[in-house]
């Protein structure tokens, strides 16, 4: 078992923080020095968990429905032809800001800020767009932060508690101002205000449509592990609002979600947590170190 559980878990870094995940993981957590967040804080806890991975397929899912975020994406990223190498870039820039050195944290930040600085075009209507705008940004911080906090407190190991959300959100806010959010939520309530102001804004256009029927049918995993996919990629849907699924032509099955998607997705991320605990003893051992 212990064999199987190491197997797996090498498998799945692998896949999530990409072929140089290793060298990042010693640099990220054995490197000493002060760092932005402690050890026992809430986001250490969320981005912790592995509920990130439910977190991470709403959190794409809902993104989409920015027309603006959604055209940037289809014009400057990769995620066609190189979905996994996008998530180990996205993954890596998470463990970084959350786990990582204060200074590796910068860096990170500011090399993030210099590629939003390229990202800019048209809409096909004209409507220009970047990367880098304020606002844009703040769409992405709250369905990112939104979609991970929901996943945590659906399938975490240790959800937190309400004054624990609103910790979640304050700690986030600090990644998300540096990066360029002008005034990002710290709150539950301020985060459903943020959301409820962009819905006007919000739509499904065909790139987004054609972008979750990509990454619904085209996951780019050995036949073996394609079920597990569809099970987290069942669960992130099951965690978006009606408004959202209904443009995006996604199901809507509510028995079943509350049933048989949640009882699998509470299995897939036991699981995922089962097979990277090995990882996690690795980790620990760095960061004790490295202290």
């Amino acid at each position: 078992m212990t064999s199987l559980r190491a197997r797996l878990g090498h498998e799945i870094f692998q896949r999530v923080a990409g072929p140089d995940g290793p060298r990042q993981r010693d640099r990220i957590h054995g490197t000493p020095g002060p760092r932005w967040f402690s050890d026992d804080s809430e986001i250490v806890r969320v981005h912790g968990d592995a509920a990130m991975f439910v977190g991470g397929i709403r959190a794409i899912l809902l993104q989409t429905m920015h027309p603006l975020a959604m055209q940037a994406v289809a014009d400057h990223s990769g995620f066609r032809g190189d979905m996994w190498g996008r998530l180990a870039r996205t993954s890596t820039f998470l463990a970084v800001t959350t786990f990582g050195t204060a200074d590796h944290a910068d860096g990170a930040v500011r090399a993030v800020r210099s590629i939003h600085e390229r990202v800019r075009g048209t809409m096909p209507d004209g409507t220009p767009y970047a990367a880098s705008d304020p606002h844009l940004l703040a769409w992405v911080h709250a369905a990112q932060v939104d979609s991970f906090l929901l996943a945590h407190q659906t399938y975490g190991a240790r959800p937190l508690d309400a004054a624990g959300c609103d910790a979640y959100l304050a700690q986030a806010a600090v990644v998300a101002r540096k990066l360029g959010v002008l005034d990002p939520p710290t709150t539950v309530d301020q985060l459903r205000r943020v959301l409820d102001d962009f819905r006007p804004e919000l739509r499904a256009t065909d790139e987004a449509r054609s972008a979750v029927r990509f990454l619904a049918l085209h996951p780019d995993l050995p036949l073996a592990a394609q079920p597990a996919y569809g099970v987290l990629f069942a669960a992130g849907i099951g965690l978006l609002p009606r408004w959202v699924r209904r443009p995006l032509r996604l199901p809507s099955l509510p028995v079943t979600e509350r049933t048989v998607v949640r009882v699998l997705g509470t299995l897939a991320t036991g699981t995922i947590r089962w097979a990277m605990s090995s990882g996690a003893d690795e980790v620990r051992e760095l960061r004790s170190a490295a202290s």
